[in-house]
């Protein structure tokens, strides 16, 4: 492909042109600018726009996917590049930044020559300054968020302060607790609150190790912003927050007396968020206490496995569980809350039901969903909307907008009356109580006569949003004066058609540039042209017709404009109160907002479950000292592709039975995507959705920790194999007996064998320290091997419940072939299927006959590890590696304990020759016990 294919219009960039003098004074302005790598500068030059040096480089490599975008500005000396930048592609890269990437900001420049002013700048976090362009064409799916965090040790515990700004929903939130030293609390609410850009003081304490938490702010894509540490201070909080937050001040006083460490990250949120700057911010914002322990935590690494969020790379929209699920019918609002319901699963029980009680009132009820879907597809954001009219430049567009959407939650509140099954008593207290509350005459009842009585809304259907002449007795004169000239302009009309022999309809009357004009067809001038060359004035002449005029029309279409001039200019300061009062009724859109949202979502999930090709049950939530049984579950992502056949699997994760389960089987087989719906499955629930199982029974899950997957991280220095091994250190420090935990192929980025020891521990802490339900797929076949030792009282007790499962696939005995079933069965895997796999993926035979001979040669591995005394006579077993279960027992343990004490060295505390004299220490121990165990030797 050729690179210009990249660039618009056959390659035609627009031109920057400037004479050598204004060339050498915006070089000179460029140059003086601070130096900000994170920064992308546009520059407006009014019909497009242009960036420079680096810029340049970055945007047409990344955008135009060709460096022969570049042009240079000025001589080769002194000269910078320069690309030019269309209207269309300005707002495609914005949405770039600011929406899909997280490592840009974004600046705007206006003005000429040397003298140029920013006058726009946004971050992932802050997009206010550019939300025009960024959802011109598109909803906003997400509320981003800006957070500030302050780590700092006492006693030897790590704690953190966080603070949160939604600046879309203008919300502030404070949290503060302890830590530990992977910053799992931190990574979990970044996902929660679906953080976009996070500030962290400069100058931290040098205890204090940073390079995990700045894992954590890379891993949720989340931009980082360093201030200065001066800024994060709580002097004069309570004062600025006094003049922000909605209400009185006590009740401010009352909750940041509550915390210590998270005032001075609210201080540098307000600060860098400039929210006392703005004066449509005083008194519009709310501010709350954000409970960690409320929501089921999610870290980056679950988010991925369980495909919460969308992707750019998605073929569809089913790909992601967000897209699947996403039925929502209004411009915006739905989508917002459906993505923080999807990373803020519920905890509380009796709140699940609640939302499930509604999913089926509206799954039971078809006329009362589809009643509702009519009504809400013609609701626009009425959060942007009310974000719109508090800008300094808002016009009656939005007012008019939310009177229309409002308009309709009245047809709401009837179609949730006339329903009257058995959630109907929950219906009145969840939402037909508080829509009679805000529906009520004093509150929006106000605002809809406002509305009524000010604005002309005869004129809306015409794209024109003017005030009422009735509203205004100035305003009334200039109308009727106006309506007049427009009488004698009509009248001019009809006798200009009547002089030229034309019928009024075919000749038309237009305002433009030019003020009033008439227009013929090219075709009726040619029988025309005498009379009209002689007595009008001919303005233009176009493909679509003629433009003409008369000294009679110029008259009036002159004093039209004067009198329109002076309408406009007593109307907007008419306008401009009627906006500032509007405001006033903020609080009534946000909680309609609020109850409109949810109605949206729930009737999503509803939509969803019942027209899926195999309908969605609701399954039964039990507290967490409940089983986990999904009978028939599927993966419902999976399940949406066209051309799927998706064949269902029971899991029945219970106590002391199954609660550990081991799930062997070949590539390929359905491991992943079994343990993934699983996962998936309760992560639905947990949000109020019904499931794909035919029968679901859910004990609530506070955390769903996630290994899935060999995602390189090299970009960051750091490899397959210790991205695994960080991600389960997650799961190791973070995860308790109310988690859930799916791991698919751990130990694969190392060697056999010390990929082997370090499964067997992890399984053995998760196990008998843990005690979480886990789902544990595996190709290493002996740790199966695990669970021939449930009966071992003494060492686990009596609830140990390791189970083995196995995927099914059939070998044919005559050709050979596999054939993947899909089935997940009890027992493990009788033999591996590596080599049938690599067949599969056309391997030449050679190639195949090779590895079959190696295999024999190598082979180590039975059924489960061979715990007689007596020699295997199985085909194929050359060499079989004969172990007592006391051996594995004794060895197991003795490994785990190896891990647990380098795991506890202060590696970061010593320096090389220590660590390694510490180290050299472990393995001679280690080697002396060893000498006494064959199953250790292996290792070794």
């Amino acid at each position: 492909m050729d690179s210009d294919d990249f660039l618009p219009e056959g390659g035609k960039l627009p031109e920057l042109k400037l004479d050598a003098r204004q060339a050498q004074g915006f070089i000179s302005f460029f140059k003086k600018l601070p130096k900000d790598p994170r920064a992308v500068r546009f520059f407006d030059r009014r019909d497009y726009y242009t960036a420079h040096g680096e810029n340049a480089r970055f945007i047409a490599k990344t955008y135009y996917h060709t460096m022969t975008a570049l042009r240079q500005l000025g001589s080769n000396s002194d000269g910078i590049s320069s690309v030019s930048v269309s209207r269309a592609m300005f707002e495609t890269i914005a949405r770039s930044l600011l929406l899909e990437r997280t490592d840009h900001t974004l600046e705007l420049y206006e003005g000429s020559g040397s003298s140029w002013r920013l006058t726009k700048s946004g971050t992932p976090g802050n997009i206010g300054s550019f939300e025009d362009i960024l959802f011109a064409n598109n909803d906003m799916q997400d509320s981003p968020v800006t957070v500030a965090l302050f780590p700092v040790l006492r006693e030897s515990q790590l704690y953190v302060g966080l603070s949160f700004v939604d600046m879309t929903n203008r919300k502030l939130g404070l949290a503060e607790f302890p830590e530990d030293s992977r910053f799992t609390n931190v990574e979990s609410a970044l996902v929660a609150l679906g953080c976009k850009e996070c500030l962290l003081p400069a100058d931290f304490e040098k205890s204090i190790d940073l390079q995990p938490l700045q894992d954590a702010i890379s891993n949720c894509s989340v931009l980082l912003t360093v201030r200065k540490k001066a800024e994060f201070k709580s002097r004069d909080l309570v004062q600025d927050l006094g003049r922000i937050i909605r209400g009185s001040v006590e009740p401010v006083c009352d909750l940041l007396s509550q915390f210590d460490f998270a005032l001075g990250a609210l201080g540098a949120l307000v600060s860098y968020a400039e929210l006392l700057a703005d004066d449509t911010n005083y008194g519009n914002y709310t501010i709350e206490k954000y409970n960690l322990d409320r929501y089921m935590r999610l870290d980056s690494a679950a988010v991925r496995a369980l495909n919460i969020s969308e992707g750019k790379t998605d073929v569809n929209k089913n790909f992601s569980l967000f897209g699947l699920m996403n039925r929502t019918c209004t411009a915006g609002m739905g989508k917002r809350l459906l993505n923080s319901w999807l990373k803020q699963p519920l905890l509380d029980v009796e709140e699940i039901n609640n939302r499930l009680d509604m999913v089926q009132a509206f799954a039971e009820d078809p006329e009362l969903c589809q009643g509702l879907r009519q009504h809400l597809k013609r609701i626009s954001d009425i959060d942007r909307l009310t974000h719109a009219l508090r800008r300094k430049s808002a016009n009656l567009q939005p007012v008019v907008k939310l009177y229309q959407s409002c308009c309709r939650i009245p047809f709401i509140k009837a179609v949730l009356e006339q329903y009257n099954g058995q959630f109907s008593t929950l219906v009145k207290t969840r939402f037909l109580g508080s829509l009679e509350e805000w529906l009520a005459e004093n509150r929006y009842g106000r605002f809809s006569n406002l509305v009524e009585t000010a604005i002309d809304l005869d004129q809306v259907d015409n794209g024109e949003y003017r005030i009422s002449p009735l509203y205004s007795s100035d305003l009334a004169v200039l109308k009727d004066e106006l309506s007049e000239v427009e009488n004698h302009i009509n009248n001019l009309h009809k006798h200009t058609a009547t002089d030229l022999d034309l019928s009024v309809d075919k000749m038309k009357i237009e305002k433009g540039p030019f003020g009033h004009v008439f227009r013929i067809s090219k075709k009726d001038e040619q029988k025309v042209r005498k009379k009209l060359t002689t007595n009008y004035i001919i303005i233009e002449t176009r493909k679509d017709g003629v433009k003409f005029t008369s000294s009679k029309l110029k008259k009036l279409g002159d004093q039209y404009q004067a009198l329109f001039g002076e309408y406009t200019s007593c109307q907007k300061k008419i306008v401009d109160n009627v906006v500032q009062v509007s405001c006033t009724f903020s609080e009534v859109f946000e909680n309609f907002s609020a109850i409109i949202s949810e109605l949206d979502v729930l009737q999503s999930f509803a939509d969803l479950a019942i027209s899926c090709p195999v309908r969605y049950v609701r399954p039964d939530i039990t507290t967490s000292e409940g089983d986990i049984i999904l009978q028939g579950s599927r993966h419902p992502c999976l399940e949406a592709q066209d051309g799927v056949n998706f064949i269902p699997n029971d899991c029945t994760l219970v106590r002391g039975k199954s609660w550990f389960q081991i799930i062997t089987g070949p590539n390929m087989g359905g491991k992943s995507t079994f343990i993934r719906q699983v996962g998936v499955n309760i992560l639905m629930a947990q949000v109020g959705s019904f499931v794909p199982c035919d029968q679901a029974s859910i004990s609530v899950r506070d955390c769903i920790f996630a290994r899935v997957g060999a995602g390189d991280c090299q970009l960051r220095g750091v490899s397959t194999f210790m991205q695994e091994m960080l991600e389960t250190a997650s799961i190791l420090k973070g995860a308790s007996e109310k988690s859930l935990i799916i791991i698919d192929e751990l130990g694969r980025g190392t060697s056999t064998y010390d990929g082997f020891g370090l499964a067997w521990a992890i399984c053995e802490h998760l196990v008998e320290v843990t005690r979480a339900p886990a789902l544990f797929a595996t190709h290493f076949h002996e740790l199966t091997a695990l669970a021939n030792r449930n009966g071992d009282q003494q060492q686990h007790g009596p609830d140990l419940g390791i189970a083995n499962y196995h995927v099914g696939a059939h070998i044919d005995p005559s050709s050979r072939k596999l054939t993947m079933l899909y089935k997940v069965e009890p027992g493990a895997c009788d033999q591996s299927f590596g080599i049938h796999v690599a067949e599969f993926a056309n391997f030449p035979e050679a190639v195949i006959a090779l590895a079959k001979s190696k295999a024999e040669e190598l082979e180590d591995f039975s059924t489960a590890p061979n715990f007689s005394d007596e020699p295997s006579d199985e085909v194929g077993s050359k060499r079989k590696r004969v172990f007592s279960p006391d051996d594995v027992t004794r060895g197991a343990a003795r490994a785990r304990l190896l891990l647990e004490d380098f795991a506890a060295l202060p590696l970061d505390e010593m320096d090389g020759s220590k660590a390694m004299e510490m180290v050299a220490k472990l393995k001679s121990e280690f080697e002396k016990d060893a000498a006494s165990n064959p199953w250790l030797q292996q290792f070794l």
